[in-house]
Order: structure tokens, then sequence, then C-alpha cells
């Protein structure tokens, strides 16, 4: 079974927004046996809706399409809607009813006639009722096709997909199990890794289909299938991906959607007994984003600091400034000498710190742009790796942050 995305609003197209809905709803579709054939994006204008819908009919079972549903004039998507199924807008009651209930429940006054027009739905749809906001989903067939519009917003749509749209997928469409397993690993390249499994590639069934997800400093592989007998299909893709697992131990992290690296360096800092801190320069707290984003951090993670200036590495952090002088902030016995002050200022086994030159200018550095040291503090013992990470700001800032994490597992894991 097929499926196509339509997201609409200028917003997505001019790049002020991110379309994370599409990204959602992929992803749900997939756990359902729904396969995307298709993401458009489009104009929130009538003729763009008309082609994107009737392009649509032709290539898929199920057509999916998020915003356009406000209460504004530039929100044309129900009337559009209506011109596409020959049909016409009708107030539906009970829609009318739960606008109503919003506004005096939730701002203490009377809605304006554009909200109450949000009541106004086409008189074939099969209306989905928004808990959460004010505008409908709608349901509506033609030619076995089924459409579905839901609001933009994403709490909105994640709501209405979850709630009514995938019980009625699932009543009227038969569909396959479609079966993935991904594989997190860090610190080694796409080609290096492919070279290292390539006999096992190579023997894969032919309904078992592998994927390279590249990205900086890491590689995901993901096994997926498809089929009828869920069990059989889970046992045989489980049973190669722990061969996959045995074959690249030293660089497997763990298993996407049960774990991640930073989730599990917390794991084992907790089964050890042991606490972290940061000291971050060059990455301005990016680690500490991703240590805290982990429900339960505060059981391992003690703290850190951001000495972005080089005097408040001294000030604050306590570095020997005549070390500073003598090597320049930018260099391993700085780096070194962060992480352990750090590990005393938050009584910790563990400390991470940065110190580089992110871009676009030099700064207080000697090296060029994108020279990165990092330094891991253990029990009993300071590291530091010099890298060399390109130009690109942005870049420079992801792949110390993915690099160090990496160090800091590969150390929590001596010890």
């Amino acid at each position: 079974m097929l499926a196509e995305i339509i997201t609409i609003g200028d917003e997505i197209l001019i790049g002020q927004i991110v379309d994370t809905n599409s990204a959602y709803i992929s992803k749900e579709l997939n756990k359902i046996g729904v396969q995307v054939h298709q993401i458009t994006s489009i104009q929130d204008d009538k003729e763009h809706i008309l082609k994107a819908l009737s392009e649509a009919k032709t290539r898929v079972d199920l057509v999916l399409v998020t915003g356009g549903l406000g209460p504004t004039k530039d929100d044309v998507t129900k009337q559009t809607f209506c011109d596409f199924f020959d049909d016409t807008l009708v107030e539906n009651p009970e829609v009318l009813e739960h606008i109503n209930m919003l506004f005096s429940k939730y701002f203490n006054k009377k809605p304006l006639t554009a909200n109450l027009q949000q009541a106004l739905v086409p008189s074939k749809a099969v209306i989905l009722k928004n808990l959460h906001g004010t505008a409908p989903g709608m349901w509506m067939e033609q030619n076995d096709v089924v459409f579905v519009s839901m609001p933009g917003v994403p709490y909105e749509m994640k709501y209405l997909l979850q709630d009514e749209v995938f019980p009625r997928i699932i009543e009227k469409f038969s569909t396959p199990f479609i079966y993935h397993k991904t594989l997190l690993t860090y610190g080694l390249g796409e080609s290096s890794i492919a070279d290292r499994i390539e006999d096992w590639e190579d023997n894969l069934p032919k309904h078992i289909k592998l994927a390279y997800l590249p990205s900086l400093g890491r590689v995901r592989l993901r096994l997926s299938s498809k089929g009828t007998d869920e069990g059989l299909l889970k046992k045989e893709v489980d049973t190669r991906m722990d061969v996959l697992h045995g074959l690249l131990e030293d660089i497997a992290v763990g298993y996407e959607d049960e774990t991640s690296i930073d989730r599990r360096i917390g794991i084992l800092l907790v089964k050890k007994g042991h606490s972290l801190s940061l000291a971050e320069s060059c990455t301005g707290g990016a680690i500490a984003e991703k240590i805290t984003a982990n429900a339960g951090a505060s059981a391992y993670f003690k703290g850190g600091i951001i000495p972005y200036e080089t005097a408040k590495k001294v000030s604050i952090l306590g570095v020997d400034e005549k070390l500073i002088q003598d090597h320049t902030v930018v260099s391993a016995p700085v780096a070194e000498a962060m992480a352990t002050h750090s590990q005393k200022l938050f009584g910790t086994e563990y400390a991470v710190a940065t110190t580089g030159i992110a871009g676009p200018t030099k700064g207080d550095g000697k090296d060029e742009v994108g020279t990165v040291y990092i330094a891991i503090a253990s029990p009993g013992s300071v590291i530091s790796e010099r890298y060399s990470f390109g130009k690109a700001r942005e870049r420079v800032i992801e792949k110390t942050t993915n690099k160090a994490l990496e160090m800091l597992l590969k150390e929590i894991l001596k010890n």
C-alpha cells in the first residue's frame, strides 16, 4: 500500500519553518505497513492544491494533507477540497460546540466569526475530532483513494493521526508488516564499514535490504524487510542483525529507538556509580544538550561550564594562565587542564573538555579554523586528541560533539 504526504504552506517553501510533520507521519505510517511513495510541499494556493491532489490520486492509495486549515483568508484547503470533490461547505454542530467550549474554557471570551467558520466542513467528509484545536480533520474518498486533511500544527496533527486516522486506515486497508532494525555506529566511515561487512552483506537474502545512513562522525545501518508473518520476519532480521553487531562490536553503540550514544553513556555511568561534568568552549553547551536530553540525567550529570572567553578559563575554571600563554588556548595541555579542573570543580569521575576554533574567524587561537582539541578526564588519567573538522561552523560544532561522546564512551568502557 502506497501513501503520499502533501504539506501546504508558504512558510515551509521559504524556509521559515522546518517540515517536521512529514518525517513524523512517514515514520508512523511505516509502523502500520504503509509505504510513503512521495512527499510534496506546495503553496497555500487553490490551483496548486488541486493539481497536487489530482496527481497524487494516480500514484497512491492514501493521501495525507497537512496545513491550510486555519481561520484566516490565506487558508484555502477546505474550500479547495470542496472543489475537488464537487462538494459544498456545511456547518457541523459538533465542531461548532467544540470551538465555543475551547474559547470559553481557555480564553474566557467568545470566538470571532473567523473562528466559528472553522465549523464549516465539506458535507461529504467524515469529520475527525480535533480535541486539541479548533480545526477538525477530514476524511474523504474518491475512486478507492482516501484523502485525509489535518491541521499543520504538529501536536494537533499527531493526535489526529494516532487517535482518528490510523484506526480507520487499519480497518479499511490490508497492509503488510514492515520491520526495520537500525544499528548505531560511531568512529568509522561508511566505506570502511562496507569493506568490513562485504561478505555478510553479499549473503543477505533478497527480501532483506541494508541501507547505510551516514552523518557527521557516525553511520546508521538499517535492515528492512516486509511480509505477512510478523514473528518470522522479526526473527530473521534480528538474527542477521546479531551477526552484524558482532562484526562491528568495536564501533557499535546500540540499536536506534532502544539507545543512543549519550543514553548508553548515562546507563554505564549509573551502573558504575560514576558521574560526569563538562567544560565546553567551542561547543558552547552542545554536549550538555545531548546529555540532558535524556530523562534521569541528573543521576550522573553534575553540571558544566562554558568558559567561552579565554579569561574565564582562568578566572572561573582555574586553568593556569601561563599554560595558555605557553601553548595557546587551543592546545592539548589547555584542553586537558580544562577537563581535570572541571573534574575537580564538580567532584566527578569523568569530565569532557573542548577547545577549538569553530570559525569563521580564528579568535584567540593560532591554528586554522576547524582545529579542535577534546580532552577526557577519567579516574586516574586524562587523554586528549587533536582534530581538524573543516571550516563550516555548524559542522565543526556537531563533529566535535559527536567525537567527544565517542571518546567518552571508549574511556568509560576501559574502566
